[in-house]
């Protein structure tokens, strides 16, 4: 189980340089939000100074966030967006400011880590990670496109959608075809 404390030193650390994310929340000072990931359960309190504090189980919460795990890369991947995988229950104007803070809120990497190691190597560190982030979204990208051509051409399993789309032209045209043909065969019978 993950300890309130370390996810409110996280995010207490993300809000101490950011004076107009701790005015946005010191508006909902004494409010309770409480964060379900499945697999644990977060309950914050926001405080009268903007930074947040863990809260106890018994206390009414204002708002619930439920996520499931299922949905965090995508919330990692796209955080403006981050909101539309979730649900919420509660106070609408709290959880619009926790999704707009959650989108804002930025990590300084570089920051930190100059602190412990120095400013040069903290950007080395941090320019490293995102060459080896950039480099695993291409992997992931190069086998996304060789695994679609695998099962689109060597075995077919996938059909492209220009093909799907040619065959429902050919369907639509046989049975225009065969109406026309069907209502022949009625006139012809008409006829005798």
């Amino acid at each position: 189980m993950i300890p309130h404390l370390a996810i409110t030193s996280v995010i207490n650390h993300l809000l101490a340089p950011e004076a107009w994310a701790r005015d946005k929340l010191r508006q909902h000072a004494g409010k309770l939000a409480h964060i379900d990931l499945e697999l644990f359960a977060v309950r914050l309190k926001v405080s009268a100074d903007g930074m947040v504090e863990g809260a106890s189980a018994d206390a009414a919460s204002n708002v619930k966030i439920s996520i499931r795990l299922s949905d965090l890369p995508l919330i990692a991947q796209n955080r403006e967006r981050a909101f539309s995988y979730v649900k919420v229950d509660g106070d609408a104007d709290f959880a619009n400011t926790i999704s707009q803070l959650s989108q804002s809120l930025r990590w300084e990497a570089e920051e930190d880590l100059g602190k412990l190691f120095g400013d040069i190597a903290a950007v080395r560190m941090v320019a490293g990670a995102k060459s080896v982030a950039q480099a695993a979204r291409e992997t992931h990208q190069k086998l996304q496109e060789n695994l679609a051509e695998y099962f689109l051409e060597e075995q077919p399993m996938l059909v492209r959608p220009a093909a799907v789309a040619a065959l429902g032209n050919e369907v639509s045209r046989i049975r225009d075809d065969v109406e026309r043909l069907t209502k022949r065969i009625e006139k012809l019978e008409r006829l005798r």
